[in-house]
């Protein structure tokens, strides 16, 4: 996508890394990555908007794709519906999330590790104007 625009030497940790599953990725997983990375900074889709976008699969079968090889793209825009970040991943996400603007819920005190949540309402993203290829 940015790969035009990036030198060689600037793009992002995950373009180096689709590189090396390019070969081996399975149909399916690649569709899914190619959605993920049309989702802009900022923005988030969930498990089962990827699934609906490509009229195939569900919210699991995205989620094993995004486990297996979601590291060779933006993975922290693929996200559970609830707005929780992803468990282990937490904090590596947040930063992504604030770096990029992502509107985010605070957590209350009482909230277990006061982190906080995604706010869906404003960062889902519903591939507005992106739909070459999806019926």
């Amino acid at each position: 996508m940015s790969e035009e625009i990036l030198p060689e030497d600037a793009r992002p940790e995950y373009e180096d890394a689709r590189a090396e599953y390019a070969d081996a990725l399975p149909e399916y997983a690649e569709r899914v990555l190619e959605v993920a990375e049309l989702i802009p900074p900022g923005r988030v889709m969930t498990y089962g908007d990827v699934a609906e976008w490509l009229q195939e699969g569900g919210p699991r079968q995205v989620g094993r794709v995004m486990a297996l090889y979601g590291g060779a793209v933006p993975w922290w825009r693929v996200v559970r519906s609830d707005g929780v970040l992803l468990p282990g991943h937490e904090l590596r996400a947040l930063g992504h999330y604030r770096a990029e603007g992502t509107p985010l819920r605070e957590a209350g005190r009482t909230a277990e590790g006061h982190l906080p949540r995604l706010d869906m309402k404003r960062a889902r993203w519903d591939g507005g104007g992106r739909t070459e290829g999806h019926t």
